[in-house]
């Protein structure tokens, strides 16, 4: 299959979509503690959905990861278990500062440390990215990338620093900008952690494709070890916390203190948004495939279209009432220069299709 890079950005766009809207039907999950609805996400989408999904969509699932290397296999969990310290404080993130800007904040790091880390580690940032006009394209893209979330950052600090605490606490129940950076700085360099797993994962992605999987598929095998690890580190701490504060009981109990426990909904809805947050790499995977040689600048583009969809996701549920023109005007400068690093990315990609250009 030859590269399409304007496919690609659809794939992705398609993926942040998904990232952007997954926490969304937390919201509708009534009288169960954090640790308990973010388990059962979990397993629905770091085990049912890879291997689900894995099994009917890729040739010879079980065959390949037999295959694999027992290395490959190790790395790929490996880098999965810090992803998912990322992952853990990413909902933290979520309580602290909402969906606009603590996406915003935890994505920034994240779009750096993921997308040049990996070229940079390779040997090939000189020769690939600084080398070539195409690549030149590219790292201006990420630039003009890394302005958008600042832009987006500097929206969220404004509307901060406009709504009173009553207003605060309407919104974000938990809101708390100082332990709402902390945990989002760590977030977000955990998080990139994701894109080595994916960049681990290269030989089993050649394995899926001597099995007869598509070019279009081959990445979800890779998903599958790699999201065990992430599972692993927020089964351990998500127990831990259900031991903590007694709320191991909530999985079973029809009843909490403050009343009745709507079980079949909570399952429901928990199940909806971990099987929501799965699709953004199930896109991704297939959006790799069609950046060619430049598939490390994918993960600029998950990142950029996250925010964007997490920022209106902010406007359509008010996270932004009460905020002044002169801050939502910054959030709207912010989702303009990230769709336009979408598309500056995009056009290098395109452009190292281009024989004279590559």
């Amino acid at each position: 299959m030859n590269s399409n890079p304007l496919l690609g950005v659809i794939f992705h766009w398609l993926g942040g979509l998904a990232s952007g809207s997954f926490y969304v039907p937390f919201r509708a999950v009534k009288r169960w503690s954090w640790e308990t609805y973010w388990l059962v996400g979990g397993v629905f989408s770091w085990i049912f959905a890879p291997w689900i999904l894995g099994l009917l969509m890729s040739t010879d699932l079980v065959g390949v990861l037999r295959e694999a290397q027992t290395s490959t296999l190790g790395w790929c969990f490996f880098w999965g278990v810090l992803w998912g310290f990322g992952g853990l404080t990413f909902g933290l993130t979520m309580r602290y500062l909402g969906m606009s800007l603590g996406m915003a904040m935890v994505l920034g790091y994240c779009a750096a440390f993921g997308t040049l880390m990996p070229p940079i580690f390779d040997g090939q940032f000189g020769s690939q990215v600084l080398g070539t006009v195409s690549g030149r394209i590219i790292l201006a893209g990420v630039g003009v990338c890394m302005a958008g979330i600042a832009f987006a950052g500097k929206a969220g600090i404004s509307k901060e620093s406009e709504m009173s605490p009553k207003q605060k606490k309407e919104v974000i129940k938990e809101f708390n900008l100082r332990k709402g950076v902390i945990v989002a700085t760590f977030s977000g360099v955990m998080s990139s952690c994701f894109s080595y797993g994916l960049r681990a994962g290269d030989p089993i992605k050649e394995i899926a494709l001597r099995h007869g999987t598509t070019t279009l598929w081959q990445g979800l095998p890779v998903l599958v070890p790699v999201l065990l690890g992430g599972f692993a580190t927020n089964f351990i701490w998500c127990v831990i916390l259900n031991i903590r504060n007694k709320t191991g009981r909530e999985y079973l109990s029809p009843y909490s203190k403050e009343g009745a426990v709507p079980l079949a909904s909570n399952y429901f809805f928990s199940a909806l948004a971990g099987v929501t947050w799965y699709f953004q790499f199930f896109f991704y995977t297939m959006g790799e495939t069609q950046m060619g040689k430049y598939k490390f600048s994918s993960w600029t583009l998950h990142m950029a279209s996250i925010i964007i969809f997490s920022s209106l996701w902010g406007i359509a549920l008010h996270e932004w009432r009460g905020a002044s023109a002169r801050t939502k005007m910054w959030l709207f400068i912010s989702l303009a220069v990230l769709v336009l690093s979408t598309i500056v990315v995009g056009y290098g990609n395109y452009v190292g299709t281009l024989p004279a250009n590559g």
